[in-house]
């Protein structure tokens, strides 16, 4: 099972060299994963939690793709309807190939309601627009001698059963974000529930979790998966694997923009997830 984390690339405390100390740690620590999130028109509603500067995340790749050399770098998730589907799979195919190989493309549908009325795009469709989108990006790489023949992931990201359904038509792997233990447990029989009704094969299962260390057990039916003490979070990731998780990305962001201006709290609890966790990699 593959290790990644969800690097902050918006907020007051984003810059150019604190994403640099972030792939930097990231990668040093012995991850498999980087990935950014994805917004364009920064408004209210968007702000409350992402507020400005955001670092878009093609662009943001690109420049950490040049600064490492192994870890895979990807986004969670790529709101589908803001670009125009030959645009996505320009600018994903050209990275997957100036960074060797190394992009996952994790997309969703977008919630953010202004953000969409700012970029012209009617909220109501974006299912539709999403899974058109998809289409239409895989068509175009399957033009191997402009696109290549690598195939670039497509995670699917969405907690909702429209989005696991999607992820089944659509994706390589189902990327739920931040859920409980239990529900991940029932959402894995429903991953392959969908795919036997739609005969299709299974998608791998990868999973965006928080990764909140605290000092004593967190209990209650409400405790997020990766939230709690390093035992507890260690523990998660071992049932994660169980369910056949290929993939796990860590969220420290627990949704306050301050959170952005001390950067160490989120490296200190990766250092102690690597500690714990490569010792015990197959």
């Amino acid at each position: 099972m593959k290790i990644g984390v969800n690097v902050p690339n918006f907020g007051p405390g984003t810059d150019p060299g604190v994403l640099r100390s972030w792939a930097q740690t990231v990668e040093g620590l012995g991850f498999d994963l980087l990935m950014v999130s994805d917004h364009i028109a920064i408004t209210p509603d968007v702000a409350e939690r992402y507020p400005a500067p955001f670092y878009e995340p093609f662009t943001t790749l690109s420049w950490l793709a040049g600064i490492t050399t192994r870890v895979r770098l990807g986004t969670t998730v790529l709101i589908a309807p803001y670009r125009h589907p030959l645009l996505t799979a320009r600018m994903a195919a050209n990275l997957d190939r100036l960074s060797g190989g190394r992009l996952v493309l994790g997309v969703g549908v977008g919630w953010a309601r202004q953000e969409f009325a700012a970029l012209g795009i009617p909220f109501e469709q974006r299912g539709r627009l999403t899974d058109d989108h998809l289409r239409a990006v895989r068509a175009a790489w399957s033009d191997t001698a402009d696109y290549g023949t690598r195939r670039i992931p497509v995670w699917v990201g969405g907690n909702s059963d429209a989005g696991l359904r999607r992820a089944v038509r659509l994706g390589d792997a189902w990327h739920p974000l931040r859920c409980t233990m239990p529900w991940l447990r029932e959402a894995a029989v429903k991953l392959k529930a969908s795919a036997r009704e739609q005969h299709l094969p299974v998608p791998a299962l990868a999973p965006r979790i928080a990764l909140k260390p605290t000092a004593a057990p967190v209990g209650g039916p409400q405790r997020l998966a990766g939230e709690g003490t390093i035992d507890q979070i260690m523990d998660d990731l071992d049932q994660l694997r169980l369910l056949g998780a290929e993939s796990v990305v860590l969220d420290h962001y627990q949704g306050d923009p301050r959170e952005t201006c001390h950067p160490q709290a989120g490296w200190q609890a990766l250092a102690t997830v690597a500690a714990h966790f490569h010792p015990a990699r197959t």
